[in-house]
């Protein structure tokens, strides 16, 4: 059995699981081991929040920062693009550290005080791998793993952050070492809510649109949700009795037209900012998009069965 941690903050239970109707609109390394890290005490409930695309300092990120400190939430995962616009060092902490400082354990940067234990866990993006070593991202973060792909489990919930990024070295399509890594952690994880969370999307109805190659067959593993971003919109897909999310509206100030929908997509969204609110317990789990100003576009709820 895993340890399921979290923060000794223990939220309300779900409200009703009845989901709203939706808003229109080199050498490959050796893969890590499914070790899960540990944020301190077990709890039964948990609230989260994911960002996507944020990493460009400006007013756009600091308006979704501060959304997501008004939560309080027990951590942060992000979708990717967490240092524009080449993934540098001189660039990282002015981009990531200036406003989630206080997320990050150990911090070494120039913001304020770090967290006394790590709460952010960031997927890698396209911007971030412009950095081919990624040392700018690997010496500032302390993450489980081999940093690129990892899995952190936070009371009910088991996150499994993905390299979607072609220079993988583990690869990206179904048959690689990654996906092998991703079946085998899903399998052995013990908690009702399973995200696979990456860069890239499998499915999109955005200007980069759909990545066949990371079409994997993650409800047949195990998983309850695939968030993603890549493209700066909002999207909720549902195909394949499978939830996919878009998620890129966290503060990159250039956000992309949504074109023609996709077969299964259910909700877009692309007129502000903002980030996705995640509550889970033992007995359902709710997905919330709301933008910078606090407005909820879209909610998704599943049960437990």
């Amino acid at each position: 059995m895993t340890l399921r941690a979290a923060l000794g903050v223990v939220l309300a239970a779900l409200p009703s699981c009845t989901a709203p109707a939706g808003v229109p609109g080199g050498a490959p390394a050796e893969p890590p081991s499914a070790e899960r890290v540990a944020i301190e005490r077990p709890v039964d409930s948990v609230e989260f929040a994911i960002i996507g695309d944020f990493g460009k300092a400006g007013q756009a990120e600091a308006d979704v920062a501060a959304l997501v400190h008004g939560w309080t939430p027990a951590f942060i995962v992000t979708t990717g693009d967490n240092n524009y616009d080449d993934g540098a060092a001189s660039t990282i902490d002015e981009n990531i550290g200036q406003y989630y400082h206080d997320f990050i354990a150990p911090y070494r940067g120039r913001f304020g005080a770090g967290a006394r234990e790590n709460r952010f866990f960031p997927a890698l993006g396209n911007h971030d791998w412009r950095a081919t070593d990624l040392k700018p991202h690997t010496d500032y973060f302390a993450l489980p793993g081999n940093e690129r792909y990892y899995t952190a489990s936070i009371g009910p919930v088991d996150v499994f952050v993905v390299d979607s990024d072609a220079h993988e070295p583990d690869g990206i399509e179904a048959g690689s070492t990654q996906a092998t890594w991703l079946q085998q952690a899903l399998a052995a994880a013990d908690g009702p809510w399973k995200l696979v969370v990456m860069h890239h999307p499998p499915y999109s109805s955005g200007d980069h649109g759909s990545d066949e190659r990371l079409r994997w067959p993650y409800r047949e593993w195990g998983a309850t949700a695939v968030i993603a971003g890549h493209d700066h919109h909002y999207e909720r897909i549902e195909t394949d009795g499978m939830l996919y999310f878009v998620n890129g509206l966290g503060g990159n100030p250039n956000r992309y037209a949504v074109k023609a929908p996709i077969e299964g997509s259910v909700v877009r969204y692309n007129e502000d900012h903002g980030a996705m609110r995640v509550f889970a317990d033992a007995q359902g789990i709710r997905f919330e998009f709301v933008t910078r100003a606090g407005v909820v576009v879209d909610t998704a709820v599943r049960k437990a069965p």
